[in-house]
This record gives structure tokens, C-alpha cells and sequence, in this order.
């Protein structure tokens, strides 16, 4: 539902806000795309690659530090340091679309929205898919209206007010290497087995429900991406992308199974 916008306000009341750890094969191409910004806040976990020289290349970077304990910690401690009205909250493999940047530069943002949901493309290796199970995400929000939290293995922002949304999309870009990939999936599959078993069934949404019958759900993910989404079509990068999904369901499935067999 597309809401009507008035009382106009300038891209200057915008800050994006990055996470980072080990993020030198991304940071650099998200940072690009973010220039118009006055000021661009990172909160980095520590990093020990070349994240922190990149980040500080770009004069409109303010760098804070701060040892991580979960996502939800990570981004409410950026959200006290954040000087704009509005958030603008990346992930360091987000690269903004030129449609999505004229979007914003012209942006007026009417008085009863909090915030705003963006479409993704997914990207392997810089060329973008037909399509992908990532869903829309609220990014761009009223600073004193959001408060983030755990979920599994990620984090929600929780907005207190109606989200609108916007025409332009961001690229999802992970260049990351691929034993980075498994290293974080196995820790990610984990996190959500947790969740999985610690959440009652009324508390879980169909994708979960399947998920729980354990084996079902890497043949069903399989399935379903390859040929119900087209990725068919998309040559070897839709079928790199099909085996991402079916190794991770099937990491899920064996922690999942893990947990049942436990006494």
C-alpha cells in the first residue's frame, strides 16, 4: 500500500547505518552508493581485515566500535549514536540502485509514517536473479520510533507506526568467500534450531512449521526455487544460488535433528 507523502524534508535527515565485521569484499561498493550521505555511521565488531581502512577512505564515515553480542544489541547501541531523524539500516552487502538513490534525494516523507519497506534483487557475483526468497525489509525509519530484536539467527526492527513503501530496490551483493558463507550458515542453522524448538507451533508461520518436520524442507526449498521461482532460467548462478538454500535447510534439518536426539 503506497502512502501519500507531504511536508517536505531533505536527504540531509538521513544517516545510514552499517554493521560490520570482516567486511572487505563489500564495504567498499555499498559505500559508493552512499555519498550523498552527510554522515554515514558503522558500528564495526572488531574487524581484522581491511573493513576499518575502507571505511575510513570515505570522509562522511563516523566509525564506533563495540564488542558484539547480537544483532538487536549491535543495532539499538547505532540507533543512541544516530544524529538524523531517519535511518537508513544496511548491511555491508547492500548496494543501493541509481533508481533508489533519485528516489531518496527527492524523498518527503509524510508526518504519519514511520518508516519504509524496499524490494531486494539478489546478486551472485554482481549479476542479480530473476528472483530469491528474500523478503522486503523496512530500512529507512524515524530513529525514535524503532527498536530491534532477536529472531533466531537474525534481528527484527520493530517500528511503532505505519510503513509505507518505496519503488526502488537494493541489491543484495555478498562477495564474501564461500568458506566465510559455510562458517556463518552452520552458526546461523544452529541459532534458528534453537528458536524453532523454544517457539510453540501456533507461533510459527508456515515456512517454519515444514521446517520442523525436518526432512521435508531441503527437498522442498530445492524444488521450489529452482523451478516454482525460475531460477532454472538463471543458468549456473541460479543454481549456485538453489544449493545456498538447500545447504543451509539441510544444515537446519541436521542441528534440528541434533536437538531431537539429545536426552
Amino acid at each position: 500500500m503506497q502512502f501519500p507523502r507531504a511536508s517536505v524534508n531533505s536527504i540531509s535527515e538521513i544517516t545510514p547505518l552499517i554493521l560490520t565485521y570482516n567486511e572487505a569484499p563489500n564495504l567498499a561498493r555499498t559505500l559508493d552508493r552512499l555519498r550523498w550521505a552527510g554522515e554515514i555511521l558503522i558500528v564495526d565488531s572488531f574487524s581484522t581485515d581491511a573493513t576499518l581502512a575502507i571505511a575510513r577512505a570515505y570522509p562522511q564515515v563516523r566509525l564506533l566500535q563495540r564488542k558484539f553480542e547480537s544483532f538487536a544489541a549491535q543495532c539499538n547501541f547505532a540507533l543512541e549514536h544516530i544524529r538524523t531523524p531517519w535511518v537508513l539500516s544496511m548491511d555491508a552487502d547492500y548496494v543501493l540502485t541509481p533508481e533508489l538513490v533519485d528516489e531518496l534525494s527527492c524523498i518527503r516523507f509524510d508526518p504519519e509514517l514511520a518508516g519504509f519497506q524496499v524490494k531486494f534483487r539478489y546478486c551472485i557475483l554482481g549479476q542479480p536473479l530473476r528472483s530469491s526468497l528474500y523478503p522486503p525489509r523496512t530500512v529507512l525509519y524515524r530513529r525514535e520510533r524503532a527498536r530491534y530484536v532477536d529472531h533466531g539467527h537474525s534481528h527484527r526492527v520493530q517500528i511503532a507506526g505505519q510503513v509505507g513503501r518505496l519503488s526502488g530496490q537494493i541489491e543484495h551483493d555478498d562477495r564474501k568467500p564461500l568458506d566465510r558463507w559455510l562458517h556463518e550458515q552452520n552458526r546461523y542453522a544452529l541459532a534458528e534450531a534453537r528458536n524453532l524448538v523454544g517457539t510453540p507451533r501456533a507461533g510459527l508461520n508456515l515456512q517454519d512449521r515444514v521446517r520442523r518436520h525436518i526432512i521435508i524442507a531441503p527437498w522442498a526449498i530445492g524444488l521450489y526455487t529452482l523451478f516454482g521461482r525460475g531460477l532454472v532460467f538463471d543458468g549456473w548462478r541460479g543454481v549456485y544460488y538453489v544449493l545456498q538454500r538447500v545447504v543451509f535447510e539441510a544444515l537446519l534439518s541436521l542441528r534440528l535433528l541434533e536437538l531431537r536426539l539429545q536426552p
